[in-house]
């Protein structure tokens, strides 16, 4: 009987929708390993010949792809613009919401300031790439300097959306209590809040890391031209001279993304609790 239970409960539409999405995920995954490990010479027009292991796991094509794409500066320039990106953010934007979440119930500038911030989401970049390239070149920020400004301004609707519902679910009689304790509203910030929204700023790191790290047109109107390279800009070469040459391209990919997968592991947890409780407003 109990086993009969067991089989009732089982959601097959649901199962059946995970499976999808696994073999979704996982295919692409063991489609770009398989290839990024081959020789160019067993690259065939068949799909079996596609699809197959390789005869030879071999590093030559990631070797090949390090010096083709400049790897390891163009890496230090993502590295720099993710990193000082995502730590502005989570600074700037944290305390931003801060102050809008805690003051929009009761005032109706905080109110307008905050959905006039949330509007930015819906402002396509196709709309604000014109006028950017023009302002950027007049300020002398068409460089990684201005492209760092323009990512923390690019997530901060999203990043604001997020801290301000988390921060409804943080009690504010925390608050009340540091201030019948002498401190001021930053020392109640800093010391109070900002160590409770932990689960959120891994969140928002990776969001926004993501984001960053995988971007390729705001460099590209920005920096174009000026000899500095961000990964993806580095891998758009593949497309030209090597548009036949899969096997360099994808260990290039999969170079790429192994510092963000490393990241995404390690925060996991603290994602999920961020994401669970910013949704709850």
């Amino acid at each position: 009987m109990a086993k009969d239970n067991v089989k009732e409960r089982v959601n097959w539409p649901v199962t059946i929708l995970l499976v999808i999405g696994l073999i979704t995920i996982v295919f692409p995954l063991y489609m770009a390993v398989v290839i990024a490990f081959k020789d160019p010479s067993e690259m065939t027009n068949d799909i079996a010949g596609i699809l197959s292991l390789p005869s030879h796991w071999s590093l030559d094509n990631f070797i090949e792809a390090i010096q083709v794409t400049d790897f390891f500066n163009s890496f230090l320039n993502s590295l720099i613009i993710t990193v000082v990106a995502v730590v502005a953010s989570i600074l700037i934007h944290s305390l931003a919401a801060y102050a809008i979440g805690r003051n929009m119930d009761r005032s109706r500038v905080y109110k307008a300031s905050y959905y006039f911030i949330i509007a930015g989401m819906y402002v396509p970049f196709a709309i604000l790439m014109m006028p950017l390239v023009k302002q950027t070149a007049v300020m002398h920020l068409d460089n990684m300097v201005g492209v760092m400004i323009l990512y923390i301004v690019f997530y901060m609707p999203m990043n604001m959306m997020l801290y301000t519902g988390y921060l409804r679910n943080i009690p504010i009689a925390l608050e009340e209590a540091a201030r019948m304790d002498g401190a001021s509203t930053w020392s109640t910030y800093w010391k109070v809040i900002f160590p409770l929204m932990k689960p959120m700023h891994a969140t928002v790191a990776v969001i926004t890391g993501l984001a960053v790290w995988n971007d390729v047109m705001t460099p590209l109107v920005i920096m174009g031209g000026q000899g500095v390279n961000t990964l993806p800009l580095a891998q758009m070469s593949f497309q030209t001279a090597f548009s036949t040459n899969y096997n360099l391209a994808f260990a290039s990919y999969l170079l790429a993304m192994l510092p963000m997968i490393v990241f995404y592991i390690v925060a996991q947890k603290q994602i999920i609790g961020g994401v669970t409780n910013g949704a709850v407003k």
